[in-house]
């Protein structure tokens, strides 16, 4: 088996609507096999799960085994569940919804507890898990008197997920997952938040990151700056998701307006000349008020397909992405997400979803491969 066949490389299933089970599993039944046979025809492949509560509640009332079972007759197996979006997250409008409830809200963790709990039943043997979710919630919601109570539902996570290390012997991680106009930006600020926060040592192994690519480009983060602070500070890497973000000058800022829509928050960042950050919560208020200079760099929040580096009219941040891979751990899982495949303009998306997602994890597949022949 080579290198790359070993590293354990998916995609989000949050690309595909579905808020109840049985819409989630069609969806799922209906796209898996058909990747799995492209990208991964014969090994086992991971699956990124995404379950919003109202599958959770019905995946654990009575499906959990006749699911496990489907997994193990399609030769896959879950190793990540993405706790991020609590309710509907296609088809309405999401924006700044996406964050509710939030780290202040007891529902959120009873939600994600239940997650950790299904994961902990289809977690292979001897694997490592992981739990994405909101960094703590959108900034203008938050205030300093709400971090008690934050602690204290995080701290209730924490402390399940070390029962069921106890208990059945799995090691899963909660993932925060830095995204910007939310509390938690930038990965300086979840080594920050995790001090704050004083956990006990004992479940410091339990709390990590969800390292998405897309957001910390957008924050103009360094790959290696991130990689060094994080295993400096001793957080866990749950996953990396490898995805893009919109990139273009001051000048040619009219090609972002096709990207504008009514679902999904879409933040900008703007850097000045000397450095600085302006920050906007979507794509149209940064378009209205921003007055720059044509030198100026914008980056905005909108999943591209891995396999688009630039087109006629704007780039991407995919080569956060690239510098980023080498200076993994090869046992971190690499998922692939696009969730916002079906807002993407007509040009981007050409095909059916499940072709494109191929053609991402196939990138990405080729990408680590690369890496993996390159003298050490």
């Amino acid at each position: 088996m080579s290198q790359v066949q070993r590293r354990l490389i998916t995609y989000c299933t949050n690309i595909h609507p579905g808020e109840s089970w049985a819409e989630t599993f069609t969806a799922l039944a209906t796209h898996v096999p058909q990747i799995k046979a492209a990208v991964s025809p014969g090994h086992p492949f991971p699956i990124g799960l995404r379950l919003s509560a109202r599958a959770a509640r019905e995946l654990a009332a009575g499906q959990a085994a006749s699911f496990a079972g489907w997994l193990r007759d399609e030769h896959c197996f879950v190793t990540t569940i993405n706790g991020f979006p609590f309710g509907a997250f296609h088809g309405t409008r999401v924006k700044e919804q996406a964050y509710l409830p939030d780290w202040r809200s007891r529902e959120r963790s009873d939600y994600t507890k239940l997650l950790a709990t299904l994961l902990a039943g289809f977690l292979p043997e001897s694997a490592s898990g992981s739990i994405s979710s909101v960094p703590v919630g959108f900034r203008p919601h938050l205030g300093a008197d709400h971090h008690p109570l934050v602690r204290e539902n995080l701290l209730e996570v924490l402390l399940h997920l070390d029962r069921l290390r106890l208990e059945r012997g799995v090691d899963l991680v909660l993932a925060l997952e830095p995204e910007p106009a939310c509390l938690l930006e930038t990965a300086s600020d979840l080594v920050e938040f995790v001090e704050r926060m004083n956990f006990p040592q004992s479940l410091r192994n339990r709390i990590g990151i969800c390292l998405d690519c897309c957001h910390l480009a957008l924050q103009f983060e360094e790959p290696a700056e991130v990689v060094s602070l994080l295993a400096g500070a001793g957080i866990r890497i749950g996953k990396v998701q490898v995805s893009s973000a919109l990139r273009q000058r001051h000048d040619r800022r009219e090609s972002l307006h096709p990207f504008q829509e009514p679902c999904y928050l879409h933040q900008v960042v703007v850097r000045r000349r000397d450095g600085t950050l302006t920050r906007y919560h979507d794509l149209p208020e940064a378009l209205q008020r921003h007055r720059g200079e044509n030198e100026e760099e914008w980056r905005c929040h909108f999943h591209v397909p891995l396999f688009v580096e630039r087109t006629g009219e704007f780039e991407t941040t995919r080569f956060f992405a690239e510098k980023l891979l080498p200076l993994l751990d090869r046992r971190v899982l690499l998922e692939v997400e696009s969730y916002s495949w079906e807002v993407l303009p007509p040009e981007l998306r050409k095909g059916e979803v499940a072709d494109s997602i191929i053609r991402e994890i196939r990138w990405l597949q080729e990408r680590v491969d690369l890496i993996s022949h390159q003298p050490a």
